[in-house]
């Protein structure tokens, strides 16, 4: 019965072309629509829509029927196989499910959308003549996460490449970088595969010790995930570096008989396996435990006094480090601290007896410089030859006798 209906198909449709003009349709906007305008269901309308769907969603494509009469309404798949025939099944495919059937509209479900649905889908009126619309089904494929790989072992002042790929995605994603909260700039490309497209993006930057262990972003983005929402991928950095070594010492004062333990902090990347503990040219103490990062030394004595040294190393470098050890013997500690109040009283009185001189030496000063007496005279023609004194008592009478003494 299904070719029989397809014969009609194909011997109608030039009867319908010279039909087109005396169609009193309207037409429109959104969706597509077909009138039929003469014969038995005259000014029967059949509309369609377009879908877009993502790869395993759901999808429903539904065709509007105005001033339905009865007439067969078949429903097709891209490749032209009946899917349901006046709502019978007719294909096997459980995946497509009919959900409505009414004298208004005919809605089919497709469940685990693939991109072999894709195509158009094919709604036919069947009266004196057929006609259909195509509801064009479109499948876009979402980014999966992006797998994002270093080119080579990143080392300490040189620069890293990361490359970040997107095997497959409808359309083309977008490929972003961000490195602490940054975005970074890369350089990407695509390649069509099929239906679908493969992304790739690689960046470069310069890194130092302080990068080990940060965190860089790959993220893809494209129509087919929900707005807003991406596909990210967070790379750790390995930036290897040469080692650092620093001495923690159990506590900051030592005295005859404690333990002390010294710790060798170290750092580095690789991270040194092995630390080597000394004591500049002498052995170490036949007490002392060195045991990977610990030394200890117990039941101190002076004799353990000297500087002590861990060193390390990786394949970036080599590290050490020093601590001098100075063993207090508890009585000489005691001593040292009262004879400090004796030291300090002497020097006050040392600075007072140099004032006191001081003082004394100014008062003799001032005595000496007092003594004697000095003239003051007011006269007129007087000599240059001679002294002032004499100068002024031999001078005319018209002028008076002037003396001052100052004692």
């Amino acid at each position: 019965m299904a070719a029989t209906i397809l014969g009609i198909t194909s011997r109608q449709r030039k009867k319908h072309r010279g039909r087109d003009k005396r169609s009193s349709c309207s037409p429109q906007r959104v969706s597509s629509s077909v009138c039929l305008s003469t014969g038995p269901g005259a000014g029967q309308e059949v509309q369609t829509e377009n879908v877009t769907v993502a790869e395993g969603g759901v999808a429903e494509i539904t065709c509007r029927l105005h001033q339905y009469d009865g007439s067969i309404v078949v429903i097709q798949n891209p490749a032209r196989q009946t899917l349901f025939f006046n709502g019978t099944r007719a294909l096997k495919d459980e995946r497509f499910q009919l959900e409505e059937f009414s004298p208004r509209r005919v809605r089919i479900r497709l469940s685990d959308a693939r991109l072999e649905d894709e195509g158009g889908y094919f709604c036919q009126l069947y009266t004196e003549d057929t006609h259909h619309q195509i509801a064009t089904l479109t499948v876009l494929v979402a980014p999966e996460n992006p797998v994002v790989e270093v080119r080579e072992q990143a080392v300490e002042g040189g620069e890293v490449e990361l490359s970040c790929l997107v095997p497959r995605s409808r359309p083309a994603a977008t490929l972003r970088w961000y490195r602490d909260r940054k975005e970074l700039k890369g350089v990407s490309s695509a390649q069509e595969n099929g239906k679908v497209w493969s992304v790739a993006s690689t960046v470069r930057f310069r890194v130092d010790r302080k990068d080990d262990g940060g965190i860089v972003i790959c993220e893809a983005q494209n129509q087919a995930l929900p707005s807003g929402h991406s596909k990210q991928t967070q790379y750790v950095l390995d930036v290897q570096y040469s080692p650092t070594a620093r001495i923690h010492a159990s506590q900051a004062v030592v005295r005859e008989g404690d333990t002390l333990v010294l710790t060798c902090a170290v750092t580095g990347n690789p991270r040194p396996n092995q630390i080597r503990w000394n004591r500049g040219n002498e052995s170490l103490p036949e007490r002392a435990e060195a045991v990977g990062e610990t030394l200890t030394l117990p039941g101190l004595v002076s004799a353990d006094n000297g500087t002590y040294t861990c060193e390390t190393s990786n394949k970036h470098g080599h590290a050490r480090a020093l601590y001098v050890l100075v063993v207090y013997d508890p009585g000489a500690v005691v001593e040292a601290q009262t004879s400090v109040p004796y030291a300090i009283v002497g020097g006050i009185l040392a600075l007072l007896v140099f004032l006191i001189i001081c003082v004394l030496v100014g008062m003799v000063w001032c005595s000496v410089r007092q003594k004697g007496s000095y003239l003051t005279h007011e006269a007129s023609g007087l000599d240059e030859q001679g002294e002032a004194r004499e100068a002024f008592l031999n001078g005319s009478d018209g002028h008076k006798r002037k003396e001052e003494f100052f004692i």
